[in-house]
This record gives C-alpha cells, structure tokens and sequence, in this order.
C-alpha cells in the first residue's frame, strides 16, 4: 500500500506537467473554438487546484529533497509556488489569528477574502521567509532565499507555454492559473471561516487544536484529495456537506452566511464560552505589533 501511495505522489507532478503542456500544444494545433478552448482549461484549473495542491503538501511534508523540488515544480504549474512557504511557515503557526492570512474571518465573504488573499499570500510568504533567514543570520536577499527560485520556475513555465502554443497558449496557462488559485482559495476559505484561537493579549493566542478547523466526512472526496479534508482529525467541527457543495454555495455569500454563521456561533458558545465581545475577533482587530506576532504560542 505504502508502495502505491509513494508511486501516486511521485507520479502526478509529470502525469500533471504532461497533460498540461501537451493540452497546449493540442489547442494551439486543432480546430477548437475559443469558447472550448476556454472551458477545457477552467476544467484543467480546476483539477490542478483542488488535486494537485494535496500532493504538492505530501511531497513537501515527506521533506525529502527530490519530493520537494517535485513540489516547487508542481506548485510552479499555477502560478503559486509561494504557497510552500506561506503555508509551511507562516499558516501553520499563526492560523486562527490575525497573523494568518488565510482564516477567513466572520461575515467575510468569499469575493471579499480572495480579494485580500490575492494581495497578502505573496507578501505573508515573502516575510515568513525572511524571518527564517534571519534567524539564520542571513539577509533576506540572500541566494537561499527559496523567492528567487519561485520567480525562475513561474517564468520558466509561461515561456514553455508560450514555446508550445504562442500567445494563446500562455493565455490558456494563465487562465488555468487563475482558475486554480480560485479553486484552491475557495477550499481554504471552507476550511476555517470564522474559527479563531483565543488571544490571551500581547500577542498571545491558544495552541492550535483540533476545533480550529472544519473537516468534512465525505469519504469519496477524502479518497480524491488524500485525505485533505480531515487535516484536523477527529473531534473538528464538521460542515453541513461535503467540499464540493460547499465550494459551490461559498460562491453565494447571503447563502453562506446564512448556513454557516450559525454554526460559528454555536462553535463559539461551545468552546469560548467565557468570550462575550467577538468584535475584535471579527476584524481581527485582536493583533498586537508585529513584533508580538512572532511569540504566538
């Protein structure tokens, strides 16, 4: 079993750059309208959003040098390889807080949290990354600064676009792009909207726990996506349904808040309690300085 999963996670990122490339290829040589041109690669955004992010977290997790350089290249594929960074440095410590980028905060939108996602993963990553290589003792520009790679394999990827189908082909890669960042943002959206660890003042926060995360129980999608959607474990609140319907009503905001606003506050009488005043939580006006930020707990 071990033996399938490894060749599973090895194998996507070439089966993945094949496809994309050669669907490239194909699209500028045949007969196909603009039209399917266009809903053949939002298909293809969609695939490499929602799939192949999970893989790219495996082979990152699995920390070996060649798996993680298969990663950058599969992240490079859309655009996003930053990610790695923002997710594994910056995510993963600060999330539930102000800090964390990608906790969608109460009454927040979709369209609204892609909006200042978009303009703040980059950044987030940039200064997650920079702290490590302070920590260092190295300067933020220095070689092993991981952005540096990023910018070479983004710009190796829309030229290979370009080599194989012209113009319109870089067109069709930045379109899946955009489509894959969509899907990916509108997964993370679902994942923590409204659930923020407890801020104990100067910066300080709760240990992350298992209720700081929705997590759905629909086996099929579990399966399809590694098991991404019990990245909580046991005891994680649960979501009304699985990922892809979920997905589909985020993208209707009056709808969404409607659902799941509350269930947030149920969450939060369930487990706060003692917490009164959500305000500051709302708008994640419960942040000290950015110094502070760095002692959360």
């Amino acid at each position: 079993l071990i033996f399938w999963y490894q060749l599973l996670t090895i194998g996507w990122t070439p089966l993945l750059f094949t496809t994309l490339f050669g669907l490239i290829w194909y699209c500028a040589h045949s007969n196909l309208s603009q039209l399917e041109k266009f809903g053949l690669f939002f298909s293809v955004g969609t695939i490499t959003g929602t799939i192949s992010i999970n893989y790219a977290r495996e082979l990152i997790l699995q920390s070996e040098h060649k798996k993680s350089a298969l990663a950058d290249i599969l992240l490079s594929m859309f655009l996003y390889s930053y990610f790695r960074s923002e997710r594994f440095l910056g995510h993963r410590k600060f999330i539930g807080t102000p800090r964390d980028t990608v906790t969608a905060r109460y009454n927040e939108g979709f369209y609204r949290f892609l909006q200042r996602i978009l303009k703040q993963r980059w950044l987030s990553g940039l200064q997650v990354e920079k702290a490590n290589l302070t920590r260092k003792k190295l300067a933020w520009y220095d070689r092993k600064n991981p952005f540096y790679l990023y910018g070479v394999l983004h710009v190796g990827m829309g030229l290979l676009a370009s080599l194989l189908g012209g113009w319109g082909g870089l067109a069709l890669f930045l379109w899946q792009s955009l489509v894959a960042i969509c899907s990916l943002e509108i997964v993370n959206y679902i994942e923590h909207y409204g659930l923020t660890r407890k801020h104990f003042g100067n910066g300080k926060y709760e240990q992350v726990q298992p209720h700081h995360s929705w997590s759905s129980a629909q086996k099929g999608a579990n399966w399809l996506s590694i098991n991404l959607k019990h990245h909580s474990s046991a005891g994680a609140p649960q979501l009304p349904f699985g990922y892809a319907i979920m997905s589909t009503i985020a993208l209707f905001p009056s709808l969404w808040r409607k659902i799941m606003n509350p269930k947030v506050q149920k969450w939060r009488a369930m487990y706060y309690p003692e917490i009164q005043d959500w305000s500051k939580y709302n708008k994640a006006g419960n942040l000290a300085s950015i110094g502070a930020q760095q002692k959360t707990t």
